[in-house]
């Protein structure tokens, strides 16, 4: 049974929630402020999170950085404020999805069904070799053990950044639009927008950029989406 870490300090909602979530076959885990969401996370180490972003003693912000400096499990915000820069900057921190207040139950676990979904368990994995190994220039991915380096160097991923490199890479030159790689990222049923796509690309970039890679890179196609571009010698 998956554990879901909801971490609220609205009892009516963690209460909510958590009924939602038996009735799914999750085992709940209620946290009511951010230090205890931590000590809980550590405890019981959940399948997923719902994720207040106003929280006391440490907020939801925060929490997701921490969660993420030691764990790619899903995260999804949840909040009474829908600005579109909290919302980027939500998924810039590494949040996996973000649910705006007032919100349907239904809703929330249609989205926490999906980010499940999509999760890599040990078991699927297990009995994959060479055709999730990728070796393009300096560039290694090993979905098998869902780490990325580059001359190297392993680079400090999240499971969503390594997924959008694999899927590019294995295609190169090929154009993705950002609807493409919503759909084979996040799935038909994901609730978001292009700018989900724009942020983690962004994200991605900052990271791949700690080592030089000066024979491809992620370029941008201008109103299109984007693609693995390998530079031509000669």
């Amino acid at each position: 049974m998956h554990n879901i870490l909801i971490a609220d300090d609205n009892a009516d909602i963690t209460q909510v929630l958590a009924a939602y979530t038996t009735k799914e076959g999750y085992n709940p885990i209620i946290a009511a402020d951010g230090e205890e969401a931590l000590r809980l996370f550590d405890e019981t180490s959940p399948s997923a999170v719902l994720l207040d972003v106003m929280m006391p003693k440490i907020d939801g912000y925060e929490v997701c950085r921490k969660i993420r400096e030691k764990s790619n499990v899903p995260i999804i915000l949840v909040t009474a404020r829908g600005e579109g820069f909290e919302k980027i900057m939500g998924l810039d921190i590494g949040a996996d999805d973000y649910i705006v207040k007032p919100f349907s139950p239904s809703e929330v676990m249609a989205r926490l069904r999906a980010v499940l979904r999509r999760m890599v368990t040990p078991e699927t994995s297990a009995n994959v070799t060479s055709e999730n190994y990728i070796k393009i220039d300096n560039l290694e991915i090993n979905l098998d053990e869902y780490s990325l380096s580059i001359g190297g160097k392993k680079l400090s991923l999240t499971k969503k950044e390594i997924e959008t490199m694999w899927t590019l890479a294995e295609n190169p030159n090929k154009v993705f639009t950002r609807d493409n790689l919503l759909d084979s990222l996040w799935g038909f049923d994901y609730f978001g927008d292009s700018r989900t796509v724009d942020s983690h690309i962004k994200r991605l970039r900052a990271k791949l950029d700690e080592v030089e890679h000066p024979n491809w890179c992620i370029k941008t196609i201008w109103g299109v989406g984007y693609k693995f571009d390998i530079e031509s010698k000669g």
